[in-house]
């Protein structure tokens, strides 16, 4: 499933409501907003009536809000364990997330690591379903721990407790900005659960750097079968976002969603602007939700073969240009109808 998270002040429901919209438009199939304070949380109510999608709260700092979200009609918690406070704070939420069969996310930070407590522990114990394995964990006064170690070990101990109150609806995240950390702990924890996992790379940076960062982190995990839930964290609109969880996807052929677009990086033999071409076909693209591939080539050296493989292609040559549909001629275009012509024939797919 593909996540994103609000960027307005949750407070301000209508704007909130508005940006989600925009989301649930791109496909975004569950959005988390951020709660503050109290006049946030009982800005859900609001909230949910405008939307589509289930809302997650995030809380931080102070247990009473994920009570006031629950209460408000959240259709799941975030928590991270670094700063929620003691665990008795963590029982109540459990609770009352319980009572209303709300998931709780375990979200785990690198920047913001709980102190450990030092128990070996296991993850085990009677169970609904069968999430549920018995594990070990390193000695957690070990000042040798990486901090992927640690972060698997906090949120191994926020597992333990939700289930000591034999609670299972649990999804856990482990978010680092260095990816290598990221991979490690996303690894060794999937050895040692099989509840969901939410995965991205935290505070990725602007879109330039970000989705880079981003799609090596979370694309390796994918491509290693890790992951049920993910989100590309951006400093940018939150709409890019799931533009960009989408395009993981679909390289790695785990999901279509939207149009696909090959085109050539060019090169000396191009004759015609390729560049200013794919950027406009990309911006047509955006407002298409079937899944086509469409190929925007730029001579005869693989343009006619690529082009051919598509749903909707071009290879363009000098003042002229070919369109091929599902591997057929279909016709030779001046280079002023490039867009035009190539457009009209996606329509149609």
């Amino acid at each position: 499933m593909v996540q994103s998270m609000t960027k307005t002040d949750t407070r301000n429901a209508r704007a909130t409501v508005r940006q989600i919209r925009e989301l649930e438009d791109c496909g975004c199939e569950l959005v988390r907003v951020a709660v503050p304070d109290t006049e946030a949380a009982r800005a859900i109510v609001d909230i949910k009536k405008g939307i589509k999608i289930p809302l997650v709260a995030d809380i931080h700092f102070d247990y009473r809000l994920a009570l006031m979200a629950l209460e408000a009609g959240a259709d799941g918690l975030r928590l991270n364990p670094g700063n929620i406070g003691e665990p008795d704070k963590v029982k109540k939420v459990a609770l009352a997330a319980k009572e209303r069969g709300v998931p709780i996310r375990i979200g785990v930070n690198a920047g913001s690591l709980p102190a450990l407590r030092g128990h070996g522990g296991t993850v085990g114990g009677p169970a609904r379903h069968s999430h549920r394995v018995t594990t070990r964990g390193p000695k957690t006064d070990n000042p040798n721990l990486s901090i992927a170690e640690r972060m698997v070990e906090a949120a191994l101990e926020q597992v333990r407790l939700l289930e000591s109150l034999d609670f299972d609806l649990i999804k856990v995240s482990l978010k680092a900005f260095d990816v290598p950390t990221t991979i490690e702990a996303y690894r060794s924890i999937a050895e040692k659960i099989s509840y969901p996992l939410h995965i991205g790379i935290t505070e990725a940076g602007t879109p330039r750097t970000g989705v880079i960062r981003s799609t090596v982190g979370i694309g390796t995990l994918l491509w290693l079968g890790i992951g049920d839930t993910i989100r590309v964290s951006l400093t940018a609109p939150p709409r890019e976002e799931v533009i960009a969880a989408y395009e993981i996807l679909k390289s790695l052929n785990l999901r279509q969603h939207g149009p696909v677009l090959v085109s050539c990086p060019t090169c000396g033999r191009a004759e015609s602007d390729v560049v200013k071409l794919a950027e406009e076909v990309e911006k047509r693209l955006q407002k298409i939700d079937k899944p086509i591939r469409v190929a925007v080539m730029g001579c005869v050296v693989n343009g006619p073969g690529e082009a051919k493989d598509a749903d909707v292609g071009i290879a363009c040559g000098k003042g002229k240009g070919v369109i091929f549909k599902r591997g057929e001629k279909v016709a030779v275009v001046a280079e002023k109808d490039f867009l035009t012509a190539l457009m009209r024939e996606v329509e149609e797919v």
